[in-house]
């Protein structure tokens, strides 16, 4: 089954679920505009993504512009399905790895190696299978005898390179990446590049967030500008992120 998805009318709320109260009304209404709402229980909401529509298919590479805060790392975990829009449709077709967070999908109670384990279960493998995964985690992540350790002990740049090698080790059709992976030490983003690139040519569809202007032009096909939630350009890489720095 080839891969797409489909982004229709999306919006998503975060409530202030203490935003009823008749001083905090006041203020924000007084001082906040554009993003603020009410919802149905009469709850001040953010609104986190509004009126989001795009189509993707196989081949497409997409990326994702804008200040911090401007909904992008909203809308990958909404296409991950983390988080589930209020409105509109949001359908993703094909198999899916989303490299949004070090931590996503780890109990930070069990070894690396234990974590490794379920990662392959979650997806499927056979027992073989899982162990080669933990070969092949294990030789990227180069953690030693810390991999056989509870993940709570590990250093914020041990979690990064497991999470890291767990995320590229099973290759999906649908890719979705935050900025995250650009993070750790020079000698481990050389050596993560070319895994990254490697996985990157593999996927059907790529979804990609960076303040990077230069890794939009390398690995996009179609660039979209998010700001205060929603679409405000979409198009041509090069189009798109020249009208966005000339406003930055």
């Amino acid at each position: 089954m080839a891969a797409e998805i489909l982004a229709r009318d999306v919006g998503l709320d975060f409530p202030l679920y203490h935003g009823n109260a008749r001083s905090l009304k006041k203020t924000v209404i007084r001082n906040v505009t554009g993003r603020m709402g009410a919802d149905s229980r009469d709850r001040i909401v953010v609104q986190a993504l509004r009126d989001v529509n795009f189509h993707l298919k196989s081949g497409d590479r997409l990326g994702l512009v804008g200040r911090n805060g401007a909904g992008k790392t909203t809308l990958l975990r909404t296409l991950a399905g983390i988080y589930e829009p209020q409105h509109g449709v949001v359908r993703v077709t094909g198999t899916l790895n989303a490299l949004l967070d070090p931590n996503l999908g780890m109990n930070s109670e069990l070894t690396g190696r234990e974590n490794i384990s379920l990662r392959g279960q979650y997806h499927g493998l056979s027992r073989p299978q899982i162990e080669q995964l933990a070969e092949d985690v294990a030789s990227f992540a180069n953690l030693g005898e810390f991999l056989d350790l509870p993940v709570r002990i590990y250093s914020s740049g041990m979690v990064v390179r497991l999470g890291f090698a767990l995320a590229t080790a099973i290759r999906p059709q649908v890719l979705l990446m935050d900025e995250w992976f650009l993070a750790g030490d020079a000698n481990f983003l050389e050596k993560a590049r070319d895994r990254l690139e490697d996985m990157v040519r593999g996927a059907e569809i790529l979804v990609l967030s960076s303040h990077i202007p230069q890794v939009m032009l390398d690995w996009c096909t179609r660039v979209i500008w998010m700001d205060d939630g929603r679409i405000r350009a979409d198009g041509d890489p090069g189009e798109v992120l020249h009208q966005y720095l000339d406003a930055a």
